[in-house]
């Protein structure tokens, strides 16, 4: 790979997150760490990325951005599949649950077409969409103000749809999750209605791929000791899973096998 090509690929990675280490990139480029030390040095000097102790940040102090969703549906896309089998496993005949908008939820809501007797609130058009066949699954959607780039509605009238609400589970993802902040997104008016939509429910499960766990955003939606479950995947770093457990998570797994199948793995850390 030319070093233009890797750097376009740090930038994407760091653009998506807010930050890499170098030890990540070394991983995902399949190159030397002295390579990557040495693009992120020459990404520095062009005013690209701020360098850190074993990685770099972006120039405005690490926080990442909103990215569209395109991008989003692009990044771990088996990860999230998997993130979402387990998820659907948590839910049972006669369950009342929120789905937040985001793409790890989007793919719980394609595995509940079948689900029996379900009662489902949302605030996605797109978690609505792929439940309009779904025969048995009762779907309320939020009124709101309409957000394009996550295909779904905010804004007060969202926070009041679910104010009153009682659901067994909330499905919350995010842009961010670190042992700090909890749950976090860049938009305010986001981060408002994921407030409510775990707000109204007994227990919150956060669903975060590998490229959102120690990331932190803008806006706070939901502070760790809120959350009750985290399902992620074996892209996570050890350190990060215990530290995550030792805050009082459960934290469960997913692991794609060879042939296409999820597996969680909630009482034991990862090692790689």
């Amino acid at each position: 790979m030319l070093a233009a090509q890797r750097r376009q690929r740090i930038l994407e990675r760091i653009r998506a997150r807010g930050v890499v280490s170098s030890a990540e990139m070394t991983r995902l480029l399949g190159t030397s760490e002295v390579t990557v030390r040495r693009d992120l040095r020459a990404m520095a000097e062009q005013g690209l990325v701020v360098r850190t102790h074993g990685g770099a940040l972006l120039p405005d102090g690490g926080l990442a951005r909103e990215p569209s969703y395109a991008e989003k549906a692009t990044q771990a896309g088996a990860e999230k599949a998997g993130i979402a089998q387990i998820a659907a496993a948590l839910i049972a005949p006669g369950d009342s649950v929120i789905l937040s908008p985001g793409t790890t939820t989007l793919a719980l809501a394609r595995l509940l077409v079948t689900a029996v007797d379900l009662t489902l609130v949302t605030n996605s058009l797109l978690v609505v969409n792929a439940l309009m066949s779904a025969p048995r699954v009762d779907v309320t959607l939020t009124g709101g103000q309409l957000r394009r780039s996550i295909h779904a509605v905010v804004g007060p009238a969202t926070e009041d749809a679910v104010r009153p609400l009682r659901v067994s589970k909330a499905f919350i993802s995010g842009n961010g999750l670190t042992v700090a902040r909890g749950l976090s997104t860049p938009h305010p008016l986001v981060a408002a209605a994921d407030r409510a939509l775990a707000a109204a429910a007994e227990r919150v499960i956060v669903l975060a791929d590998h490229t959102k766990v120690g990331v932190e955003t803008m806006c706070q939606t939901v502070p760790l000791e809120r959350i009750t479950t985290l399902i992620t995947d074996a892209g996570v770093s050890p350190g990060q899973l215990a530290a995550l457990r030792e805050a009082g998570l459960e934290v469960l797994v997913a692991e794609l096998g060879t042939d296409g199948t999820s597996a969680a793995f909630p009482d034991e850390p990862f090692v790689e």
